[in-house]
């Protein structure tokens, strides 16, 4: 087990997926939390208790997005510290995967009630969008993750 960076904080494993449409463009969601303001994450989210990254990355990514697809090897790791949408501080070990779609639907139908409470809107990204959107975009870097990815 992965032991978190800050010992006064639960470690939230989680898996997160780039999905790619092939302009390319990312697939992001708006999150709207209460007295917060809005960002914009990557499909994904936290692993089962026993659930490898990889099966968190395959079931979050059809849950969100309605696609199945193998997530991949792992490009990417972020060790975040953030307040959930339900307001616990936790230590995140993000890992990152990559897939690559050759449309731009997808299927929310499958969203959790708080998903469909907090995850507002989705929208597909240029790389140039990224760099440059006036609201936050996490992680700060993934301009530079996907520009990094390896060709698939």
């Amino acid at each position: 087990m992965t032991r978190s960076l800050n010992p006064t904080l639960r470690l939230r494993r989680s898996s997160r997926i780039i999905v790619l449409d092939p302009e390319p463009r990312a697939l992001m969601f708006r999150f709207d939390i209460p007295g917060r303001e809005p960002f914009w994450v990557t499909a994904g989210g936290e692993c089962d208790p026993g659930e490898s990254y990889e099966d968190a990355a395959r079931r979050e990514l059809l849950e969100e997005t309605g696609i199945t697809a193998e997530p991949g090897r792992q490009i990417a790791r972020t060790t975040p510290e953030f307040v959930t949408p339900e307001g616990e501080p936790v230590q995140a070990d993000e890992r990152y995967f990559i897939v690559r779609v050759p449309h731009a639907h997808i299927d929310t139908s499958r969203h959790t009630a708080l998903e469909k409470r907090v995850m507002t809107r989705h929208r597909w990204f240029t790389l140039d969008e990224l760099s440059d959107w006036h609201e936050t975009i996490f992680p700060r870097n993934l301009t530079e993750i996907i520009r990094r990815a390896p060709i698939i």
